[in-house]
């Protein structure tokens, strides 16, 4: 981070931005953890996710994933706060992890030393990623901590993503279904399309086939970039082929490049499961 920024965006391993754009960037990350097989690792410590989804795909038990302490929160603010830097921290929705929670409570730690926003994206992964990058366009601008939290919190309203998944077995043995319950039972075999609304999985549409479901996120798409959302990125997890196919609709939707394409992690692939699609888009004045 650029010792001109004032203020120092932090958030946590759940928006599978590239790599290279979070050191870039000067993004600050607190990683949540997997356990696979007995084995508890930092999602960020992973270098890549081929071996952990091999295993989900043959484990006859689910990994489990759990939040960061506060002390990992502390481990990160603490030199930030030192630095003389305010904080905006921003996380996956509180009602999918307690991640928002531990943040909430390590800035309360810290009391008045330095100014700490904690802001809930209300949505994760590419929804996450699109929040973090326009707080840090602002922080960026030399914006101070109530607007680089409001600039935040403008994305979270402005932002919208839809999730396609291959298959609801693991978003129902993970327990994260939300209002897509009554989907659950003889329809494990549609391709649920989700959304999120106030932090939670909410159903958008239920698709018979993976071609239907991906002219349904095609379709989609237009839609945002008549709307001005012209920002677009794509995230998958082990959908490389789909995942391009998206790619090349969108650069004839929008007619420019993705802001990213990524592959979801271990936290957010354990319950999505192998074959999900992600897609969304946001106003590009948000990352000015």
């Amino acid at each position: 981070m650029s010792p001109a920024t004032p203020v120092a965006v932090v958030t946590d391993s759940t928006h599978y931005l590239p790599r290279d754009l979070v050191l870039s960037r000067g993004i600050n990350v607190v990683s949540l953890y997997v356990n696979q097989g007995g084995v508890v690792t930092k999602e960020s410590d992973m270098p890549d996710f081929e071996a952990f989804y091999d295993g989900l795909r043959t484990s006859a038990d689910l990994p489990t994933t759990s939040q960061p302490s506060i002390g990992d929160f502390l481990e990160v603010y603490e030199p930030l706060v030192a630095a003389g830097h305010d904080i905006v921290s921003v996380h996956i929705s509180g009602g999918l992890s307690g991640t928002v929670e531990s943040a909430r409570q390590a800035a309360a730690e810290l009391g008045a030393q330095r100014r700490i926003e904690v802001v809930d994206s209300l949505s994760t992964c590419g929804g996450l990623a699109v929040v973090v990058l326009a707080a840090q366009a602002a922080a960026d601008g030399g914006a101070g901590v109530e607007q680089v939290a409001q600039r935040a919190r403008n994305a979270i309203e402005a932002a919208e993503v839809w999730f396609s998944l291959d298959t609801l077995e693991f978003v129902q043995r993970g327990g994260r279904i939300g209002r897509a319950q009554a989907w659950i039972g003889s329809a494990l075999s549609i391709k649920p399309i989700l959304s999120f609304a106030d932090g939670t999985l909410q159903p958008v549409e239920r698709v018979r086939t993976s071609r239907r479901a991906l002219e349904r996120m095609l379709e989609y798409l237009r839609s945002r970039n008549d709307d001005g959302a012209t920002a677009w990125f794509v995230q998958h997890a082990q959908a490389p082929a789909v995942a391009e196919k998206v790619v090349e609709g969108g650069r004839e939707i929008f007619g420019c490049e993705p802001l990213f394409v990524t592959e979801l992690g271990p936290v957010l692939g354990t319950y999505a499961g192998p074959g999900m699609l992600g897609i969304g888009a946001l106003p590009p004045s948000l990352l000015q």
